[in-house]
């Protein structure tokens, strides 16, 4: 799939150094790194898939992330949120996931933006994004945040976490030649998903976050670039107790 961010000119001699790693690295190398570092990506939540999103996003050179989140830091969250620590607690976490993000990369750009997403602000909060990844925990702001997406035409990392079981896929109404689109109601017809058990009450393998936020970041990382292919029209489903990973496709999102 063809890159879907154009580079820029060049890269500050630090972070060439900070990002060496990259440049060597098959399908990313000092061209996708350029195209890293002019990605403007929009991250919902900055919580439990939040978190590692942001830190890989940031480690990996993204140039600006609009962070998108209205709670704040408790207790129970340092168990599987890392991009928050102890001192943080009662922190709104827009400000706590920025300071993570400036730690590991000063020069990545980044918007707070401390408020809860709606279908009513959704399109304003992804104005100029290239992509949009989806770590909310409700299903209302996951269809505001698909629906809002779809009409942008910009892709979704779309992940969701509960207990000791995983999905992961990439949405997208509008890709390039060759891709069928897919959209979220291709998973979950409108109406049929219910609302799931909070962590709260199930609970939530803090690890498996990591790992399901590191394959949203690679997701991320691959369509900005172009390296790979990307996971539209396939869904990943992780049962982290049998150590499981299945690939399923979705009706109708075959390559045309």
């Amino acid at each position: 799939m063809r890159p879907l961010v154009e580079p820029v000119a060049s890269l500050a001699p630090e972070e060439l150094i900070r990002t060496a790693r990259h440049a060597v690295l098959a399908g990313i190398g000092e061209e996708g790194q350029r195209r890293l570092a002019a990605a403007r990506i929009a991250v919902v939540g900055a919580g439990g898939l939040g978190s590692p999103v942001l830190l890989s996003l940031a480690a990996a050179g993204v140039g600006e992330l609009v962070i998108i989140d209205d709670d704040t830091v408790e207790r129970t969250n340092l168990q599987r949120q890392l991009a928050h620590r102890i001192d943080d607690i009662g922190t709104a976490k827009t400000a706590s996931a920025a300071r993570a993000v400036r730690d590991l990369s000063p020069l990545t750009v980044v918007h707070e933006r401390n408020l809860r997403l709606t279908s009513d602000n959704a399109r304003e909060l992804f104005e100029g994004a290239d992509l949009v990844i989806d770590g909310s925990d409700t299903f209302d702001t996951r269809e505001a945040v698909a629906a809002a997406a779809e009409h942008l035409g910009i892709p979704l990392v779309w992940g969701a976490v509960q207990e000791w079981a995983a999905q992961v896929t990439v949405f997208w109404s509008n890709p390039p030649e060759g891709y069928a689109p897919v959209v979220l109601g291709d998973l979950f017809p409108s109406g049929s998903a219910g609302e799931p058990p909070t962590c709260a009450q199930v609970g939530v393998l803090g690890s498996l976050c990591v790992q399901v936020g590191g394959l949203l970041a690679t997701e991320a990382i691959k369509l900005i670039t172009g390296a790979g292919d990307p996971l539209l029209g396939r869904l990943v489903v992780i049962d982290a107790l049998r150590t499981r990973h299945d690939v399923i496709p979705l009706a109708g999102a075959r390559r045309t």
